[in-house]
């Protein structure tokens, strides 16, 4: 199910939203400039030193390691792109062992939290992404007011990092992506707006249908598949980070009530007093 759009107009201009997506983009024509640039070589020892079978490599096969010539560090190539993931990107492994292993970070490493929520490993996981922020970001700004919005938004992305990284050992593998402050939009969207009808587009087979279905229905069944998908394959199967997208959601839903607006209504609480015996 792909959502297309809702019909939820906004009081506000959604200045915080709009920017989240500009500052995206933006970050992810950069990495896309870095991708032509030429192979930079990372030092493998420490990573090896501190317990991890290989350091963070995103194409083993590409990325093979090998010695320099009359040198005595291991080695290993990276591409420009990937060194600034390795420099920007959320890795548990140091986060937790409190190391910031080469390429060095250039701030403390406990701000890669919000940095790594800027960076994408893909034009289709950046669109994703910000096709959802489009949709659903603008009406929750409007609920909770820009300052607010932007607070909640990163509070989120805290809260979905911090369900990726205590769900497993230390990895080596960055973790990047919008996604998990996005899982707090869209749970605070459906605490909100549960009876908004979101135009979605359902792939059948070969045949593709649009419909109409509430937020509350919509993003019900996304929330499960993350729950399924985490249960079936782990918390990080295929590349994507089930739990933080699960965490997110779940401090979206829990924050947005100290977050929206003073007496902005709370459709879910209409839902439920108006099916009470």
């Amino acid at each position: 199910m792909i959502p297309i759009r809702d019909y939820r107009r906004s009081s506000h201009f959604p200045l915080v939203t709009v920017t989240l997506i500009i500052v995206n983009l933006l970050v992810f024509f950069y990495q896309s400039y870095l991708e032509r640039k030429e192979l930079v070589l990372n030092d493998a020892r420490p990573w090896l030193a501190h317990g991890f079978e290989t350091p963070p490599a995103f194409n083993p096969d590409t990325y093979r390691l090998h010695r320099l010539r009359g040198g005595d560090r291991l080695m290993y190539p990276v591409t420009a792109a990937d060194y600034f993931i390795l420099q920007f990107g959320l890795i548990s492994g140091e986060l937790l062992n409190r190391i910031d292993l080469p390429p060095a970070s250039p701030f403390p490493l406990i701000l890669t939290i919000f940095t790594s929520a800027f960076l994408h490993g893909g034009l289709l996981h950046l669109l994703g992404n910000m096709l959802y922020l489009w949709i659903f970001g603008d009406n929750v700004e409007d609920a909770m007011g820009r300052v607010k919005f932007f607070l909640f938004y990163l509070l989120c992305g805290v809260g979905a990092a911090a369900a990726q990284i205590f769900s497993g050992p230390p990895a080596a593998i960055p973790m990047i992506g919008a996604s998990g402050a996005i899982a707090g939009v869209l749970g605070a969207y459906l605490v909100l707006f549960p009876r908004s009808q979101i135009l979605t587009l359902i792939p059948i087979f070969f045949f593709i249908r649009l419909i109409y279905l509430p937020a509350i229905l919509l993003l019900g069944l996304w929330f499960l598949l993350q729950i399924f998908s985490a249960a079936i394959g782990g918390a990080q199967a295929g590349g994507v980070a089930w739990l933080a997208h699960i965490g997110g959601f779940v401090v979206g839903i829990l924050l947005v009530f100290g977050f929206k607006r003073r007496g902005f209504p709370v459709g879910l609480f209409d839902i439920w007093q108006s099916n009470r015996w």
